[in-house]
């Protein structure tokens, strides 16, 4: 069994082998032709079309998979292919492999196509007929990724319906089946994901959707469950009587990157909070599910979201925005967010927020979530963090002025996925008896996933991609689920865009506005700063 000794010291046992991680341990998928709406954009060039490439490197596609763009692009095959190699080589996440494109490359085909037009899917459905002639009944599924814009969604699905491209199934047992992806945003408020869900559903049975958030792709994220339910040691503490509070961040060093006119109309409460953010306090908190379904899974989180006491009431909230100001990061000196392309100067839009989330639910009653995300802040790293309650009784006096901290278990999403558990040990000195104080110090031990498997973990729309062609629902989000988001989140957004106070500010380069500290701070306790060791609380 390999030893792994982290920066601190720490050694570490595995019973993996510090190697790549065998691909003969995922599922093969499913045999399908996915055909992505948006073929030619930029969702496709930057993150589809690489990951389907690496699951075609990892022996993870049915040899008779087909990819086929559709755009209104004026594209041919070849054209097409040249793009995707190119966008394959300037991947950060897969490492392009020229040999390998060779014998990829011809399962990439081109089909120009109005997606608003009803008509022009003719083709689409000549091409598709044509490919599946070549092959077994069983073999003919599709598999539609709608990587375009929202408003697009409902001419998509109505021609997919009109067309008989994609006929109405339950796609548990049908053979060859339909399943359809679908990109988040899901709607802006409580009533357009209504109206999208509506869209949707009519064209499709809930068995045949898949709503994707990237963010639950990440293995750490997927991870919190496994953490939980085969650590008898963390199960059992996972509660209101051991737990004093929970930290979730997801901070940004970036800032609009050229998308001022789309954050906008967004900001961080509808870019970050309804979707990824309330995704991973609902696996935080969630119920162990009586299985590991999809619909047990998103069962108990729908439960998570339901149980959440409402951030407004009476006028009043438990929630902080900012907005940041010029600044330095890393040595570079960066504008504020009025001063952006695309942004109004007296924009009053939130680049950074943080909340605190009540569950009125036995496990986590009392227990306050503090919820956090924001653009040009310190570093990028998102992270939860779960404070363990500090020791009521010691059989020995610390050193004076000495706070001992509270042990810490912190899931690392992103960078160097991976995970910490800090606890107190005592420095080398003389004997407890004989001494009337002595010094403790805490320490971590540290499990990441690259150094224990030899490989970073796989891009999340590799895995996402994947589930779709396994029929793996469970990290993807149920139409009920995303209305319990917008619920919670609904009545903040419209309290926000009626409150005239002044809009708190904060430095590019900090970790969010002052307000923000109050905020945890009437708690007892003070933000951890994402990738330090543990703080102590203040009460």
């Amino acid at each position: 069994m390999p030893l792994l000794m982290n920066e601190n010291g720490i050694t570490t046992r595995t019973s993996f082998p510090p190697a790549s991680i065998a691909p003969q341990s995922m599922m093969h998928g499913e045999p399908c032709t996915i055909v992505i709406f948006g073929g030619a954009g930029d969702l496709s060039r930057r993150k589809l079309l690489p990951a389907i490439f690496d699951l075609f490197k990892k022996k993870l596609l049915d040899e008779s998979f087909r990819v086929v763009g559709v755009g209104i692009e004026k594209l041919d095959d070849a054209t097409y292919r040249t793009m995707a190699r190119e966008a394959a080589e300037k991947s950060e996440e897969v490492k392009f492999d020229a040999e390998l494109w060779a014998g990829f490359e011809p399962h990439l085909y081109w089909q120009g196509a109005n997606l608003t037009d009803v008509k022009t899917y003719d083709g689409l459905e000549k091409r598709l007929t044509e490919f599946e002639a070549q092959l077994p009944e069983r073999k003919r599924n599709r598999l539609f990724y709608l990587a375009v814009p929202p408003p697009i969604f409902h001419d998509i699905c109505h021609s997919l319906k009109a067309s008989g491209l994609a006929p109405r199934q339950d796609a548990k047992k049908a053979r060859p089946w339909v399943r359809v992806v679908v990109e988040k945003p899901f709607g802006r408020d409580l009533a357009s994901a209504q109206a999208l869900g509506k869209t949707v559903l009519d064209a499709f049975d809930e068995s045949q959707v898949y709503r994707i958030d990237h963010y639950v792709g990440k293995e750490t994220v997927q991870n919190v469950l496994v953490l939980r339910s085969a650590n008898a040691i963390f199960e059992a503490l996972w509660s209101k009587q051991f737990i004093s509070h929970v930290e979730i961040s997801a901070a940004e060093k970036v800032g609009l990157e050229g998308r001022g006119g789309y954050y906008e109309t967004s900001g961080v409460i509808r870019d970050m909070f309804q979707n990824h953010l309330l995704q991973l306090v609902a696996l935080t908190a969630m119920e162990p599910p009586q299985t590991a379904s999809a619909d047990h899974v998103r069962d108990e989180k729908v439960k998570v979201l339901k149980a959440i006491k409402p951030i407004v009431v009476d006028g009043h909230t438990t929630a902080v925005r900012g907005q940041y100001a010029a600044g330095e990061i890393d040595g570079g000196k960066y504008v504020g967010y009025r001063e952006e392309p695309g942004v109004k100067p007296d924009s009053r839009t939130p680049t950074f927020a943080a909340l605190r989330l009540e569950i009125d639910t036995d496990r986590w009653r009392g227990v306050p979530f503090y919820v956090r995300s924001g653009k040009r802040m310190a570093r990028r790293v998102s992270e939860i963090a779960i404070h363990f309650k500090a020791p009521q009784k010691l059989m020995y006096e610390p050193c004076p002025n000495e706070v001992l901290e509270p042990n810490v278990l912190v899931m690392r999403l992103q960078p160097n996925d991976g995970v910490s558990l800090s606890f107190e040990v005592k420095v080398p000195g003389a004997a407890l008896a004989l001494t009337p104080g002595i010094e403790v110090t805490p320490v971590d031990m540290s499990f990441s996933y690259s150094s224990v498997f030899g490989t970073d973990t796989y891009p999340a729309y590799e895995t996402l991609l994947l589930d779709v062609m396994i029929g793996d629902a469970t990290l993807f989000t149920r139409t009920d689920e995303v209305e319990a988001a917008w619920k919670l989140i609904d009545p903040l957004l419209d309290f926000m865009e009626k409150d005239p106070s002044p809009l708190p500010t904060y430095p590019a380069g900090s970790w969010g506005p002052t307000a923000a500290n109050a905020l945890i701070g009437q708690d007892g306790f003070r933000w951890r700063t994402p990738g330090d060791p543990p703080v102590a609380p203040t009460k």
